[in-house]
């Protein structure tokens, strides 16, 4: 017999789909190491996953694979199950496409643990504080407004605020996909955000997230700049510098931008901002003009 375990990636989590966008997410958090690294798991266009408690790593992969082959949320957690002799240790939940939710609590789970089903989601906790923090997230995940990632950010905090993991915290984890199976594997991932190790977790991982946010606007503006809409991409940019005001990237590239559409007075108020923030910026627009990125007006990048 093991003196410990050797993975206690505990406390709480949910999985979901999102019935308008078809996205699946997982998002979780617990007094353990990264530990997004193994309770995690999501497909785009097949489901998600989060194996906890005393982690078998394999429930993640194995789970998206059966799901992927046809069969139900219900129909893979009971087929691993069945192949696990540890199964009395662990608990699971599991979303497919269809929105179908499996879970399991093993009769061996550090208490307080239990799970819970919605509409498209499952929560589950163990290792916790008290029962209120798993029967916190439900109420909280059905009551939030907002895409899915907001709305599992949402319920991690609500179950944080009702008392959260016994232990304390420590990392914490946001991961959503696709709800359609993309042409390239590497497509589909739209949010996938980690918190290793922070005294507050949930207050990194929600600034992560409006960063995130921040850039998924300014990776649009790029696309407006480049189908020649200057206008639309100056409003996208606008709201990303809302989201995050002082990354010096946005200036930059928008001035870049402006200076190659030879919008040349606007370009210089720009390319100033990045250059009074730092004089590599002008040097790397230096560069740029070298390769022929930079095709404006070269007395833009003079002093």
């Amino acid at each position: 017999m093991e003196l410990l375990p050797n993975r206690l990636a505990a406390t709480y989590s949910i999985v979901a789909r999102d019935s308008e966008t078809g996205e699946f997410g997982v998002a979780v958090q617990s007094n353990y190491f990264s530990v997004g690294t193994d309770v995690s798991w999501a497909e785009p266009g097949v489901g998600a996953i989060a194996t906890q408690s005393i982690v078998e790593v394999a429930y993640g992969p194995k789970g998206l694979e059966l799901l992927a082959g046809g069969l139900s949320a219900q129909e893979a957690l009971e087929r691993m199950l069945a192949e696990d002799p540890g199964a009395p240790l662990r608990q699971v939940g599991i979303v497919d496409a269809a929105g179908r939710v499996a879970a399991h609590t093993g009769r061996a789970c550090v208490p307080a643990c239990a799970h819970a089903f919605g509409d498209g989601y499952s929560v589950q906790g163990n290792m916790l504080a008290s029962d209120d923090v798993w029967k916190a997230m439900g109420p909280a995940f059905e009551g939030a407004e907002g895409d899915l990632a907001e709305r599992l950010m949402v319920a991690l905090e609500a179950a944080e605020g009702a008392g959260g993991d016994v232990r304390g915290r420590q990392s914490a984890a946001l991961l959503v996909v696709s709800g359609e199976r993309p042409e390239n594997p590497w497509e589909g991932r739209r949010i996938d955000l980690h918190v290793e190790d922070d005294p507050h977790p949930l207050r990194e991982l929600r600034r992560l997230l409006t960063i995130r946010r921040a850039h998924a606007l300014f990776d649009r503006a790029r696309q407006t700049f480049g189908a020649g809409n200057l206008d639309a991409a100056l409003e996208l940019v606008a709201q990303a510098r809302e989201l995050q005001p002082g990354n010096v990237q946005f200036c930059f590239w928008t001035g870049v931008a402006l200076a190659n559409a030879g919008r040349d007075l606007e370009a210089r108020r720009w390319l100033e901002e990045a250059f009074g923030a730092a004089e590599t910026w002008r040097e790397l627009a230096r560069r740029l003009r070298e390769v022929g990125i930079f095709t404006g007006d070269p007395g833009l990048l003079e002093p």
